[in-house]
């Protein structure tokens, strides 16, 4: 095919598409059937490369030959990069350039039809939905023209490719927006006291999944103290992060009251059970006394913290574990325990531990199995947990949080 002549181009009349689900195909019989089916198997994901690999498989598969796609970047059409069948098919490079710009700017003037060429044996279809062209699908053959029925049926399933790629791109756009937000709210942390050494996590699951709720907040409060809290909306995507950030909002107004844990969480519980739309979440408060060597905790519904002591051995710390957030249940206890320079404390969702089908009490005992070096900083603990529990592959976000007091000596004046 490549080194045929030209015949004459005529365009023709492509098979509506509803892309919510119905369609006009204008074809009967056998070739409908198949063809719907074909439709199927386009858009399995929500990424655009495969989406266009599912494309010319499925093309190929039902007229036979070669298909390829030529995408549409920054108004000009890129080469053929992957193609289903014989490349040897494919119109000569000079004839597809010519004719799928003709194809892509007729759709691009809201007018997308096909192009038939090279005697019927080649076409080139517009990859266009709503108005917006995202490529040129170009299938051809050896021998036998193109039906209009057929043609019709490449028009279909472009058609139908190119609504997938548009939800491909409108979930990379939603992803992305939602990606800086969470970015934006975690580089600014709030600030600990000098006495205590603090550092945060933050792992969305996944490549390109959204990201979702969870979260780390450090208060200082009056006479040195600081109190620490990570929490977790249910759910993911933009909703997941502003509901994020209004927890987090609300903590810190709260905060600025030095209230003990239990009640910060009856607070924020209040609050969220005001905004019928506000998502439940999960949160643990905990605020570290260094004055009198403590740490107090207050549970919503959230794991428990884990310490490791000065022999680089991990516990869970045992906290009264009240109603998530947003129930306006309230019912939480503060429970306190001895705390010193010698140990860390390590706060986390639940991305962290667990794993699909596996018993909750098993998950964290693998975080209490992970022995440390003592002499370790705290973030090379955070690297250590993280790594000891593949924390890269978790099946949810993951939001980590280690804290240790400093040595004081004896001269030191109390921060306030």
């Amino acid at each position: 095919m490549a080194g045929g002549h030209e015949s004459s181009l005529r365009p023709t009349p492509a098979g509506s598409v509803d892309p919510g689900g119905g369609s006009a195909l204008g074809v009967d019989g056998p070739l409908q059937l198949s063809a719907l089916r074909s439709g199927v198997r386009i858009g399995s994901t929500l990424d655009e490369h495969t989406t266009y690999a599912e494309l010319i498989r499925e093309v190929a598969g039902q007229v036979g030959g070669a298909a390829a796609v030529l995408r549409l970047v920054s108004g000009a059409l890129a080469p053929y990069e992957d193609v289903a069948g014989d490349p040897a098919l494919l119109p000569a490079p000079w004839w597809t350039s010519a004719t799928a710009q003709q194809v892509a700017d007729q759709a691009g003037n809201g007018s997308p039809a096909p192009v038939v060429g090279h005697a019927g044996r080649a076409v080139c279809v517009p990859l266009a939905v709503s108005g917006h062209c995202y490529g040129v699908l170009v299938s051809a053959r050896e021998e036998t023209p193109f039906t209009d029925a057929e043609t019709q049926v490449v028009a279909f399933l472009a058609e139908l490719a190119a609504s997938h790629v548009r939800h491909a791109r409108e979930y990379d756009a939603v992803s992305g927006m939602v990606g800086k937000l969470q970015r934006a709210l975690l580089s600014e942390p709030g600030r600990p006291h000098p006495n205590l050494d603090v550092a945060v996590r933050y792992l969305p699951v996944g490549q390109n999944a959204l990201i979702g709720g969870d979260w780390c907040e450090t208060v200082r409060l009056h006479f040195g103290r600081t109190l620490l809290v990570v929490g977790d909306v249910m759910g993911h995507g933009l909703e997941a992060a502003v509901d994020m950030n209004a927890y987090r909002s609300s903590l810190r107004y709260i905060a600025s009251a030095d209230l003990p844990p239990h009640r910060v969480l009856r607070q924020l519980d209040e609050l969220a059970a005001g905004e019928p739309e506000r998502r439940p979440a999960t949160c643990l408060v905990a605020r570290i006394d260094p004055n009198r060597g403590q740490i107090t905790l207050a549970s919503a519904g959230h794991l428990p913290p884990a310490v490791i002591d000065g022999d680089g051995r991990t516990s869970l710390l045992e906290v009264p574990v009240g109603p998530p957030l947003g129930t306006g249940l309230g019912g939480y206890e503060s429970v306190t325990y001895p705390l010193d320079p010698s140990r860390t404390v390590l706060l986390f969702t639940d991305g962290l531990v667990e794993r699909r089908g596996e018993d909750i009490d098993r998950s964290l005992r693998r975080l209490a199995d992970v022995g440390f070096d003592p002499a370790s900083a705290v973030d090379d603990v955070l690297d250590t947990t993280l790594a000891r529990l593949d924390a890269r592959h978790a099946e949810d976000d993951v939001a980590i949080l280690a804290a240790r007091l400093h040595h004081r000596s004896a001269s030191a004046p109390e921060p306030r």
